[in-house]
């Protein structure tokens, strides 16, 4: 990453640590940022449309295996690229800190992926997914846990791997 880049991405993460934090805003962030834990909430929003959609249930866990695939990916990149978790003088995260690399951003890539996938299957949600998957993103930076270059760079792999997979679901719908 160059070093103008660079010196962005601290700017703009000391910007969200510093300017917009809120206690109760980081509680929020916090609660909500467990639930993509290896991407739980769209693998559970997955099972729940196999469970509901019985017709479909071939579909729907095709949706939920996009958030592992994705995962696998991201794991790939993160080692290949190799980039520590920011550290900012003064402003420690506010959750705990995950001791695997930073870039990119697994809850980015697999909240995206997610997003894209279901959105396949329920186009009329596909706004309201994509804005819970950009507010999952977001959680990351304003945590302190990764830049927010991280996070970029991990909605637009997830968004790869689930258009990826989107056309073979869409092909099947």
């Amino acid at each position: 990453m160059s070093g103008q880049l660079e010196r962005l991405d601290r700017a703009a993460l000391r910007l969200l640590r510093t300017r917009f934090r809120s206690p109760a805003l980081e509680r929020a962030a916090i609660t909500y940022t467990t639930t993509g834990e290896f991407g739980a909430l769209w693998i559970g929003l997955s099972l729940g449309g196999a469970l509901l959609e019985p017709e479909r249930r071939s579909l729907w866990l095709a949706c939920g295996a996009v958030v592992p695939l994705t995962l696998t990916v991201n794991y790939v990149v993160k080692r290949a690229v190799h980039r520590h978790r920011p550290q900012l003088e003064g402003v420690p995260p506010s959750s705990r800190v995950p001791s695997s690399l930073s870039f990119p951003s697994g809850h980015a890539a697999t909240s995206f992926a997610g997003a894209e996938a279901i959105g396949t299957l329920v186009p009329g949600a596909r706004r309201p997914l994509r804005l819970a998957a950009g507010v999952m993103a977001l959680t990351r930076p304003y945590l302190g846990l990764h830049y927010p270059f991280d996070v970029l760079a991990g909605s637009l792999l997830g968004a790869a791997v689930g258009r990826s997979v989107l056309g073979r679901l869409a092909e099947r719908a």
